[in-house]
């Protein structure tokens, strides 16, 4: 599989829901210590940002039935109207030539349009994007509107087959995770909280069960936007529109190269949302609700 193909692969698998869905209302975990480990002093604030305050540790979860991590993908049942957009800031191992050739993996402007919004989101990162980026892992970790959420380091899968990519071995996988908590933390970023996406959203109970000693909750989704390598902002906004209910859980990407038309589509999702009465919340808040 070319290089192109394959991170195409990779983007529509983050949304596209190959793997069942496991909805799970508990409790929000506790964050891993190195994730809230004392941080570098962080940059200048961006224009719009906001100071992060002191953050309250969510507690533990419980383990799902047989000792696997749990799995929340919506709030079932929501009374309010509630939603959480989540962006992905996909970034494999190998690809830091395509980054030092000039390819951009990161999407400034949309986390621009998100605080001009004034629009409190999700930022599923891997560890690699964290390295690659760190002063925007930075000002997006320590902006009270955001929060960081881990999406592995290297952006490998965790259960096969899964969209081409390379496969994670099973022993190896808390500690990918941990290598994505510890990349957050060397970058400066503070606003860091215990979730996890699955690359390619492909996992099965033998990848929950390894993943347990990282004391993480994993977060999927009900909607999927469909900007991986859309060209049509109206389109994507028509699905994501199309789709939320109250307490939905949104997919969507902040790379720049395989998702270029998100921001775009994201001013008109807000003020559409926002008319029929929704709020914009994080995972930690749907969670808690």
């Amino acid at each position: 599989m070319s290089a192109l193909a394959l991170l195409g692969a990779v983007l529509v698998g983050c949304g596209g829901g190959a793997a069942d869905q496991l909805p799970q209302s508990g409790t929000t975990p506790s964050t891993p210590s190195s994730a809230t480990s004392t941080a570098k002093a962080a940059a200048p604030p961006a224009p719009g940002h906001q100071a992060a305050p002191a953050r309250k540790v969510p507690p533990k979860p419980a383990l799902a039935a047989g000792g696997l991590t749990p799995v929340y993908s919506h709030r079932v049942k929501s009374p309010e109207k509630v939603v959480a957009l989540t962006f992905d800031a996909d970034m494999t191992a190998d690809q830091g030539p395509r980054a030092a050739g000039g390819e951009h993996f990161d999407n400034p402007q949309l986390i621009a349009t998100l605080r001009r919004l004034k629009v409190d989101a999700t930022v599923f990162m891997t560890g690699r994007w964290a390295e690659e980026y760190p002063d925007q892992a930075r000002s997006i970790g320590n902006d009270a509107r955001f929060e960081i959420a881990n999406h592995s380091f290297s952006h490998y899968a965790f259960a096969s087959p899964c969209y081409g990519l390379p496969t994670v071995a099973r022993p190896d996988m808390a500690a990918d995770v941990q290598r994505a908590f510890d990349a957050f933390r060397d970058a400066g970023a503070t606003n860091v909280v215990p979730y996890f996406r699955f690359p390619g959203g492909c996992y099965d109970d033998a990848a929950r069960r390894a993943l347990a000693p990282a004391g993480v909750t994993a977060v999927q989704w009900d909607v999927v936007s469909g900007d991986a390598f859309a060209k049509d902002a109206d389109a994507v906004a028509d699905q994501v529109l199309s789709g939320v209910k109250p307490g939905s859980l949104v997919v969507m990407h902040c790379t720049r190269s395989a998702a270029p038309v998100t921001e775009q589509a994201v001013r008109r999702i807000v003020p559409e949302l926002r008319a029929k009465g929704y709020r914009f919340v994080k995972v930690s808040e749907l969670m808690s609700r």
